[in-house]
C-alpha cells in the first residue's frame, strides 16, 4: 500500500515538473529574440554564449519535460532536470545578492507588470521545484520506487 502511495506521488511530481518544464519553454521557443535579451540581463554569460543558450535551453526544457510527463529516459531526465533547477535556482540567488531585480523570464517573454514577480517570489517558486525534483531524484537514484512506463 505505501509503495503504490508512494508511487502515484512519483508519478504525480514527474507530471507536475514535466508540465512546469514544456509550459515554460513554449514562449522561449517561439520568441527566442526577447529570451535572448533576458538572458543578456542576468549579466553571467559571456555575450558570445547568450544566443546560443537562448536558442539550446528552451529545447531542452520541452525534451526534459516530456520525457518526465512521459516517462521515458527518466534516470537522465531526473538528473538534467535537477541540474536546471538548480541552476536556475542559484542564478537567481546570485543576482539577487548583487543587488539585480530582473524578469526571470522563466514562463514568458514580455517584460512588464504583468509578466512576473519580484526575485524573492521567484526563489520561493523555483525552490519549491528544486524540493520536488530533488525528491525525484532520491526516488529514482536510490528508492527505485518507479523506473518510468517500458
Amino acid at each position: 500500500m505505501k509503495k503504490d502511495r508512494t508511487g502515484l506521488i512519483v508519478l504525480f511530481s514527474r507530471v507536475f515538473l514535466g508540465g512546469i518544464f514544456v509550459y515554460a519553454s513554449h514562449d522561449k521557443i517561439i520568441h527566442p529574440v526577447p529570451f535572448a535579451e533576458i538572458v543578456y540581463n542576468y549579466q553571467i554569460l559571456p555575450p558570445l554564449l547568450v544566443n546560443p543558450a537562448s536558442l539550446f535551453l528552451p529545447w531542452l526544457e520541452l525534451l526534459v519535460g516530456l520525457s518526465l510527463i512521459l516517462g521515458i529516459w527518466l534516470p537522465g531526465a531526473v538528473l538534467i532536470c535537477n541540474g536546471l533547477l538548480l541552476v536556475f535556482f542559484t542564478t537567481l540567488l546570485f543576482n539577487m545578492a548583487r543587488g539585480l531585480d530582473i524578469d526571470c523570464g522563466c514562463f514568458t517573454t514580455s517584460i512588464g507588470p504583468s509578466s512576473g514577480g519580484h526575485m524573492v517570489w521567484y526563489l520561493f517558486r523555483d525552490g519549491f521545484f528544486l524540493f520536488v525534483g530533488l525528491f525525484l531524484f532520491v526516488t529514482s537514484y536510490f528508492m527505485r520506487i518507479q523506473r518510468g512506463s517500458r
